[in-house]
């Protein structure tokens, strides 16, 4: 009997609702993963409600959870899987830790959300950044920034594709062997409806990188939790298409896109005609998307090489 593939995931978790843990662990699970998760913080729910209140695990916290798994002999991982971290200890004991447990399994795969701002400003404070650039990037394997996320690791500027394409080298160079900028402001050729994702993975043996676009139509609101479960299904599709990068986006992008088409539906009835839905009414349908997270039918052609 095989081993089922084990993950740690170390991101926040909520008691309502979808974001970080309890956006990535349900899928994975669904997909046959084992999910180990150590929780980041933990709050009542996400920080788009209008009141939420918690704890914060602090770099001490982990490492005694840490240390708890060790002393019994469980730590062996095939993959760890990082999101959203405000702290620099904290984010530094996660490198140690991926370090430790890639020593012990060298084939271990590190996916890593560097989550830090969108449209160009910082929501966590601005000394994560060189932790980030001059320690996480080097020992991560599958890294999923957004556009600005990039510009922050790599210094530079994107205004075109042909940019993009050259940032995502940068960033290979710094460790990763593959890497999704998981959103930008590039036009996308199908229309200003689309939204255009890009990514880049190593051909194993050869100095080259398959790359590829995708397009993704544009939803009018504000979900919480797409960015964890993102990542999440980047992972377990890289795991059963390794030498694949189109195969696996295109089917991390169809769970994407009936998870969000689901959410939205129910968000629009319960809000009633012409109101926007609030935030609890926008939590992600996960539970009733499990067929589509099983087995993602493949939308339309929106995974072009580039």
């Amino acid at each position: 009997l095989e081993a089922p593939c084990r993950v740690l995931s170390i991101q926040s978790h909520v008691v309502r609702g979808y974001v970080g843990n309890k956006s990535a662990s349900f899928p994975l699970q669904v997909l046959g993963f084992e999910v180990d998760s150590i929780n980041s913080v933990q709050f009542s729910n996400h920080t788009g409600y209008a009141h939420w209140k918690g704890q914060v695990l602090t770099a001490e916290e982990l490492n005694v959870l840490y240390d708890g798994i060790k002393l019994n002999n469980v730590h062996h991982y095939d993959y760890v899987l990082t999101g959203y971290t405000r702290d620099t200890s904290f984010l530094e004991t996660v490198v140690d830790i991926v370090q430790e447990l890639k020593r012990m399994n060298p084939k271990l795969v590190y996916v890593c959300d560097p989550v830090m701002g969108d449209q160009g400003s910082m929501y966590v404070p601005e000394n994560i950044l060189p932790v980030y650039r001059d320690k996480v990037v080097a020992v991560a394997d599958i890294l999923t920034p957004n556009q600005f996320e990039a510009e922050l690791l790599t210094g530079r500027k994107i205004n075109t594709e042909k940019d993009a394409l050259e940032v995502m080298d940068l960033l290979h160079q710094m460790g990763p062997d593959t890497v999704v900028l998981t959103s930008t402001d590039l036009p996308s050729p199908r229309g200003d409806q689309f939204l255009v994702a890009l990514g880049s993975q190593k051909i194993d043996g050869t100095k080259s990188t398959q790359k590829i676009r995708m397009d993704m139509p544009k939803v009018d609101a504000v979900f919480v939790g797409t960015g964890d479960l993102f990542a999440a299904m980047l992972l377990a599709w890289t795991h059963l298409h390794p030498n694949d990068l189109k195969a696996a986006c295109e089917k991390t992008i169809s769970v994407m896109h009936h998870v969000i088409k689901r959410t939205m539906t129910y968000a629009n009835e319960m809000a009633g005609q012409g109101k926007r839905p609030n935030p609890a009414q926008l939590e992600l349908r996960m539970v009733q998307s499990k067929k589509d997270i099983e087995d993602p039918a493949i939308v339309v052609e929106r995974v072009m090489d580039v």
